[in-house]
């Protein structure tokens, strides 16, 4: 199992100004962690609740079906191109950066073992959409179309005009077959338009939120394209799972890590969370934890509605480059951060600093390895950040595996429920990302919205008047 450690987070190790006394805490706070975590099993298989996430770890029929299809496409394509955007690609990337070989596309289809090379689109930047179509055989490319609602302004206009593409290159009756999306069950227009154009189809499940998803179709489908272990991964969110059910705070990672996080920002004061791992393997986990986090946790209104604007804000970091941008911030700048360290015990390979230079101020390097000196670097830094009485916890995986993943991604998910029920608040909506929406609806024109639209160009109008 992936181990947490909090000792640099306590009074003890930075004093009572920065620190917690965390003993104390988990005590002052343990039936409130009983009830939580008790009320979020008990609630989880209740429709509405929005908790659906927490069974995917079980869903074999998913599993099956994705299996399934992965097998009967292997080797016909030689691109995977991903349309989403939020939930529906970040987890994916971060999966697959994580368990790929690295530089994977760059790989011959011998070393991929025949699994295809994978591109995701998460952004409608004109200009990175047209250079990737100016490279990709869209012939020998299967896309996977990935939306709940199915009218993702961004996603859907990717997929017009990748579908216009597909259906040029290949002819209407063959390009449907490049194609798979993942989609609402019953309802929406992506569901509809492949039903009518004879897609295949996966389900993007009921009560599961974008950024929950990663564990539906949603993620697993991709992963499974690439050759990556799907059930390696679900094995760690079980695992993972029958851990956090436990509702002992002194023996649950996610719990402890909760309330930490809590505490330090409405008692001490830190109010971004920093997320930095260790390994360039893990990079991308820190953009899926931020939409998580942020989503999750921004909120202006708590579940009675009063009014709070709560929310620790996240920040992406990775160890040892940003140790050469952020850390001078960290240490000398304003003591508002908590920092999260994630560590990798065994790296897949070891690199051996050759003995050259001796006679220079570098030959202390020789006869080590990039290992050594990484774990250095980590090491160095927490004490560093200790020093300046910077709070800082650190959670250590085995490996980089498929099991492993799954149980850090899991955690993440349970942590952030804890939290929102400690601000009090519904980590499940978004109803600000959902004004902005709406506004892009009206300005696109879409049917509906002409009140909207009129209203927004009116105050766009004054702002380019100041």
């Amino acid at each position: 199992m992936i181990k947490y450690d909090w000792r640099n987070a306590d009074e003890k190790i930075i004093g009572c100004e920065n620190g917690l006394n965390i003993n104390y805490e988990f005590e002052n706070y343990k039936e409130l962690i009983k009830n939580i975590i008790s009320d979020l099993n008990q609630r989880k298989d209740k429709p509405g609740q929005w908790l659906q996430w927490m069974n995917l770890g079980y869903n074999e029929e998913t599993l099956w079906y994705v299996k399934e299809y992965a097998s009967m496409v292997q080797g016909r394509f030689e691109n995977l191109l991903v349309l989403g955007i939020g939930g529906s690609a970040l987890g994916a990337i971060a999966i697959t950066e994580a368990l790929l070989k690295p530089y994977w596309n760059l790989l011959s289809p011998e070393q991929r073992n025949k699994y295809p090379r994978i591109f995701f689109l998460d952004n409608i930047d004109p200009d990175t959409i047209n250079g990737l179509l100016d490279i990709l055989d869209l012939k020998k490319t299967l896309v996977n179309v990935i939306t709940k609602s199915g009218d993702t302004a961004e996603t859907m206009a990717q997929f017009m005009v990748i579908k216009e593409r597909l259906e040029q290159e290949l002819g209407e009756d063959e390009y449907r077959k490049n194609i798979v999306a993942t989609t609402d069950k019953q309802t929406g227009v992506l569901r509809q338009i492949a039903e009518q154009e004879g897609y295949k189809t996966f389900v993007v499940p009921d009560d599961v939120g974008g950024r929950y998803s990663v564990f539906s179709a949603v993620g697993l489908l991709p992963l499974a394209l690439v050759g990556i272990d799907i059930d390696e991964i679900t094995n760690g969110i079980k695992d993972m799972d029958l851990a956090l059910k436990n509702t002992n705070i002194h023996e649950n990672i996610a719990a402890q890590n909760a309330l930490i996080h809590y505490l330090m920002d409405t008692q001490k004061g830190k109010n971004l969370s920093v997320l930095m791992p260790y390994s360039a393997k893990l990079k991308y986990i820190s953009d899926w934890f931020s939409q998580l986090w942020a989503e999750s946790l921004g909120k202006n209104k708590d579940i009675n509605d009063n009014d709070i604007c709560v929310g620790m804000t996240p920040v992406k970091a990775v160890g040892a480059t940003d140790q050469h941008s952020l850390l001078q911030l960290c240490n000398e700048g304003p003591n508002n951060k908590l920092i999260t360290f994630i560590r990798v015990e065994n790296f897949d390979t070891q690199l051996d600093i050759p003995k050259i230079f001796e006679y220079t101020g570098i030959g202390y390097l020789g006869g080590k390895t990039m290992n050594n000196l990484m774990d250095a670097e980590a090491d160095s830094t927490k004490v560093s950040l200790s020093d300046y009485s910077r709070p800082t916890v650190t959670v250590t995986l085995p490996k980089v595996d498929g099991y492993h993943i799954g149980q850090l991604l899991y955690m993440l998910e349970v942590q952030t429920a804890i939290a929102g029920a400690l601000y009090n608040i519904n980590s499940f909506n978004q109803p600000g990302v959902e004004q902005a929406i709406n506004y892009t609806y009206a300005l696109m024109g879409r049917a509906g919205y002409e009140d909207s639209a009129q209203t927004l160009q009116e105050r766009m109008n004054t702002f380019s008047a100041v």
